[in-house]
């Protein structure tokens, strides 16, 4: 897996301040995206056990409220089985930060058994995340001045509890 960026202190992605990974790699190709250099499985920079260890060091600050995950696309199954031992580690290590994610799929239709996006990984991954912003971006449905989401088919999910708590964040 590869990686575009990691923001250090991003206020955009979720609430507080947070540490943002930027994977590569999307199927997605939605018309209007922010990051299109990131549909490139081969953008950026190899993600390595050091990219990780510095992960978890940004996340360390009391001031920092979590992790975003996004990219690129989070949920291409690539990306999938490198992310869940990230988000592995940041449960044991770090259990008192959230944890979000980005996904233009669809999370009760492309993660459950049988859909696209759906790896031997997917159900562990997502009982990591408290919060999934899911769907693709489109650009006909642009939207400024929705919170944590630039379109307005997308929906932010809150998953604490597991993929059945599955209900919409009061953003």
């Amino acid at each position: 897996m590869n990686y575009g960026n990691i923001k250090e202190c991003d206020i955009a992605d979720g609430p507080g301040v947070r540490v943002s990974l930027f994977v590569s790699g999307c199927r997605h190709h939605c018309k209007g995206c922010f990051n299109a250099k990131t549909w490139d499985f081969a953008f950026g920079k190899p993600y390595t056990k050091e990219t990780e260890d510095t992960i978890i060091r940004l996340l360390s600050p009391d001031y920092i409220q979590g992790l975003t995950l996004l990219g690129g696309e989070p949920f291409e199954p690539e990306n999938q089985r490198e992310l869940v031992k990230l988000l592995r580690r940041v449960r044991k290590e770090l259990p008192e930060k959230d944890i979000w994610s980005y996904s233009g799929y669809i999370f009760d239709v492309d993660m459950v058994k049988g859909g696209r996006a759906y790896t031997e990984v997917t159900d562990e991954m997502l009982s990591y995340l408290d919060v999934l912003v899911d769907g693709p971006f489109i650009e006909e449905q642009r939207d400024i001045t929705l919170k944590f989401r630039g379109s307005r088919n997308q929906r932010v999910i809150q998953l604490e509890g597991g993929r059945d708590a599955g209900r919409l964040y009061d953003s």
